[in-house]
């Protein structure tokens, strides 16, 4: 058995490190009185703007409501068809039918597991209304693609960010080249607080205006009311990530430390590794390897007191209960996704790590591919 037990999360070592900077924050919070559209709200907008170089951020209450409120913004709903990948997380399909429109699903490239950008034109119709490319695992999308099938068939662009918070690509930064840009801030993303939480940031000032009132029961003035919902971000969330979004590059780049760890000790295995793309900052939300043999590699690892998980095994159009009613369509073979889904393995990956742990892990996985291959 190992001796090195490694889990899978470092939430309570983050909070740790920054105690006394998040338990001010909160305090603060809390002495104020103001816990739901306050000024520690307004700051995190402020900052969250400002970091992602955009001129409007709107939090709401997750990454999931982010996305159906922009397409309710934009007026995205029922006969409006939204194009996507069916590699992805469960939200991403379903925002769309949240908002009654028909999710058309694409297969993914076999190598970033990203959208296949080569098969999107060939999803396109007369009822197409929007893009909706995933960052998948860390690494974006290949947006200028993306951007210029959108422009030459005059289709909305909305990014579903949820999971490279903070990377780029070679020659354009996540949210530069879509009309809106959405993102999770549940705890176990990159840039996480203590629960659910998420926001939209985005360049045009009337998606912003109208996600806002949209996420507070239809008012931007007190007991003034249109159709909306309830879907706040609360200041104490916004408290403890303004906190954590001074620190957030360097827990990417720590990240991307040890995927280059993990890449060299795993280099010769029978593991298929994730692919970066050359100049793209991939941020490794996730390590995925893929393997024929997933199972028994999860379970070696967890008889030595490491934990693995995996991301995705069902592909969204092989979910129990698809389609909702007639809320999907799918173009083509899903092969990759398909065959994605059923070899992904997630190895711990957190900047809270330590590289003897990285280590324990790689020597582990070193050490049953070498039985796999005698046996």
């Amino acid at each position: 058995m190992a001796t090195v037990k490694v889990g899978f999360y470092g939430h309570v070592r983050q909070y740790h490190n920054l105690k006394n900077e998040i338990d001010g924050a909160i305090h603060e919070v809390l002495e104020s009185g103001s816990y739901v559209m306050g000024p520690k709200l307004k700051q995190f907008e402020c900052d969250l703007a400002g970091y992602c170089n955009t001129k409007e951020a709107v939090g709401v209450n997750s990454g999931t409501d982010a996305l159906w409120l922009v397409f309710m913004a934009l007026g995205i709903g029922p006969g409006d068809e939204v194009i996507t990948t069916s590699n992805t997380f469960f939200a991403t399909a379903e925002a769309i039918w949240v908002a009654g429109a028909t999710a058309v699903l694409v297969d993914c490239d076999p190598k970033t597991c990203n959208i296949d950008v080569n098969l999107i034109e060939a999803a396109i119709t007369s009822r197409t209304k929007a893009i909706v490319p995933v960052h998948l695992y860390g690494q974006p999308a290949e947006m200028r693609a993306v951007a210029e099938i959108a422009k030459k068939h005059k289709l909305l662009v909305i990014e579903d960010n949820a999971q490279a918070f903070g990377a780029r690509g070679p020659d354009f930064t996540l949210g530069e080249l879509s009309d809106a840009m959405c993102t999770s801030f549940i705890i176990q993303k990159n840039l996480g607080c203590f629960g659910d939480g998420g926001a939209v940031v985005t360049n045009r000032t009337d998606i912003a205006d109208r996600v806002r009132k949209l996420r507070n029961h239809g008012s931007v003035k007190r007991s003034v009311h249109s159709m909306g919902y309830n879907s706040r971000l609360d200041d104490l969330h916004a408290a403890v990530l303004s906190v954590k979004l001074k620190q957030i590059d360097k827990w990417n780049d720590q990240r991307r430390s040890y995927a280059k760890q993990y890449d060299e000790g795993l280099k010769g295995t029978s593991l298929t590794l994730p692919t970066a793309l050359p100049g793209y900052r991939h941020i490794y939300h996730l390590y995925i390897v893929e393997s024929d043999r997933r199972d028994s590699l999860q379970e070696y690892l967890k008889q030595r007191d490491i934990t693995a998980l995996t991301h995705y095994p069902i592909a969204i159009h092989q979910q129990e209960g698809f389609p909702w009613g007639k809320g999907a369509r799918l173009v083509g073979s899903l092969k990759n996704a398909e065959a994605s889904a059923a070899r992904v393995l997630s190895l711990p990956m957190f900047p809270e790590l330590t590289g003897e742990e990285v280590q324990a892990v790689i020597d582990a996985t070193v050490a049953w591919d070498k039985e796999q291959k005698i046996g």
